[in-house]
């Protein structure tokens, strides 16, 4: 089958399209046929070996896709050969057929556009869990979105909303800022040009703001803790900033504040159940037309390295995506 092939930890330029043999069904494990990949920012980590988990080498990097599903393996029920379906892949989904564990695939509800829904599992999964199980985001609380123009950030903006949030979404350009207004955001800072906590001060009347969504850290982590609320929530994404900050504890104790971890991919592995329900709910609404994902870019499948540069630019603005025409 065609794939994208990463034979070592390198620069995203060495990775290589070509052949690359198909996966079989094992137990409790399906095979799909891809018809689109997400494209997210741990990609560009994990190929050059820079992110927490290291798959053995060669492998197929993709860590989400959809499609349909031409095998099952032992012990797998409530899937058959041509379901359409979602998938949170880990790696694997940058080629023709990915296998898949099948606590990790969710039905595709019918009229749903499956390359759409191919960018769905990580950022709208990955926000849905930060905000509903890590936070307890309740109705009528202040959520703040640090780098609200990218994948992670605008699906945070948008089910924070939906959530019934009052929602700040914080950016560093203007045309980023635009897009999280189009998603539902209330406030708008661009913190490339105000100062991010005097501007949430204003904001909130000197109160800070309950929930702290960060997917970017560096220094602006310490000014949004700094931000928070009595009993605020900082949720942890990860660092797109590139620089894992240090929290000074007694800002924590200061305010009966909360850190808060989310690795979602590590949290599906294991315990499968209650993010099946969550996958579920995001799909049903992306169905009713509740959720209207922002598509960046489409690349094909042969294109990845330059999907990956585009992301690594950082400039991207909303969901880029890789389709199987044309293999």
């Amino acid at each position: 089958m065609k794939a994208i092939t990463c034979a070592a930890f390198a620069p995203i330029e060495a990775l290589t399209y070509g052949d690359f043999p198909a996966p079989e069904a094992g137990p409790g494990e399906v095979v799909i046929d891809v018809v689109a990949a997400g494209v997210n920012y741990p990609d560009v980590l994990i190929v050059q070996g820079k992110y927490q988990t290291k798959p053995p080498l060669p492998f197929v990097p993709g860590s989400e896709a959809s499609g349909t599903i031409a095998a099952v393996g032992e012990g797998v029920e409530g899937f058959a050969v041509g379901d359409r379906v979602v998938a949170f892949t880990g790696s694997g989904s940058f080629a023709a057929q990915v296998k898949v564990p099948a606590t990790q695939v969710w039905p595709a509800p019918e009229g749903v556009d499956l390359a759409v829904a191919a960018g769905i599992a990580i950022t709208y999964g990955t926000s849905y869990h930060a905000l509903k199980d890590r936070a307890a985001l309740k109705a009528g609380e202040t959520l703040l979105v640090l780098g609200a123009g990218g994948g992670v950030g605008l699906t945070a903006v948008e089910l924070g909303k939906q959530m019934g949030a009052r929602v700040i979404a914080a950016a560093s350009s203007p045309e980023k800022l635009a897009l999280a207004k189009q998603q539902g955001a209330d406030e708008l800072i661009n913190y490339s040009e105000e100062d991010l906590r005097e501007r949430i001060k204003a904001l909130t009347e000197g109160k800070g703001v309950d929930v702290v969504y960060d997917p970017v850290g560096g220094s602006m982590t310490l000014t949004a803790v700094k931000s928070l609320a009595w009993g605020g929530r900082l949720l942890v994404i990860g660092f797109a900033g590139g620089e894992i900050p240090s929290i000074p504890a007694n800002l924590l104790l200061l305010k009966s504040a909360s850190a808060v971890g989310v690795l979602w991919g590590n949290s599906v592995r294991a315990d499968p159940a209650p993010h099946g329900a969550n996958m579920r709910q995001l799909l049903d609404w992306l169905a009713a037309g509740t959720l209207k994902p922002v598509i960046d870019r489409r690349f094909a499948l042969r294109d990845a390295v330059a999907a990956l540069a585009h992301l690594e630019g950082r400039q991207v603005k909303g969901k880029v995506l890789l389709t199987m025409e044309d293999l």
